[in-house]
């Protein structure tokens, strides 16, 4: 089966639309990861300890227990109780491996945007005039190290067309072409390249860098 895609325009990331990024099995939860900024942010959040499916899923299934129809809010989830939104997390099937600790990291960065960037996820990137500047950006926001910050970088240039001057020196090594991450998974057959890559990888005790 051929990839699901979607409308050709520019969403609110700032991006092509005619892109898709087939991650979690679910074709609507993949839209969102594409139309919603705060939802791909939060995907790549919790991307850690857990399979990939399962975290680029868990703002869709946020979205569900929060009972929204639209996007994801970041100013409403900053303006929750953080023992109410872990609560989301806890409901079973959990939200991820460790559901407290990744409420907690959800909440820290949704008030982040919120003092940042107006509550605007998008904002983080749409005017960033380089790479390096957007990769600062990144790493400044909650729960984003340094790989991550690299891994949704290349997910902005590889997929989504926002590709700031300088996004690949910024987002090495994740910007070549070795399969490594979310951000080389383009159709179902890209996702089981990434699963085997990373299964010899640490097969042979190397990191996703290597």
């Amino acid at each position: 089966m051929r990839p699901r895609r979607y409308r050709t325009g520019r969403n609110r990331l700032g991006a092509v639309t005619d892109v898709a990024i087939p991650v979690t099995g679910d074709p609507d939860a993949d839209r969102l990861l594409v139309d919603d900024p705060l939802a791909l942010l939060i995907g790549m959040l919790l991307d850690q300890q857990v399979p990939m499916e399962w975290a680029f899923r868990g703002p869709f299934t946020l979205r569900e227990r929060l009972g929204v129809t639209g996007h994801l809010d970041a100013q409403a989830i900053a303006a929750m109780a953080p023992d109410e939104l872990e609560a989301l997390f806890l409901t079973k099937p959990a939200l991820h491996r460790y559901p407290a600790s990744m409420a907690k990291r959800t909440h820290d960065l949704c008030r982040h945007l919120v003092d940042e960037y107006g509550g605007d996820a998008a904002a983080v990137w749409r005017d960033a005039s380089s790479g390096e500047e957007l990769y600062q950006r990144l790493r400044a926001l909650p729960g984003y190290g340094d790989e991550k910050a690299k891994i949704f970088l290349a997910i902005l240039g590889k997929r989504l067309s926002v590709a700031p001057p300088g996004w690949e020196q910024a987002a090495a090594p994740f910007s070549d072409t070795t399969p490594r991450s979310v951000a080389d998974i383009d159709s179902p057959e890209s996702l089981l390249r990434v699963r085997e890559w990373k299964t010899a990888q640490k097969a042979m005790k190397k990191a996703k860098t290597d």
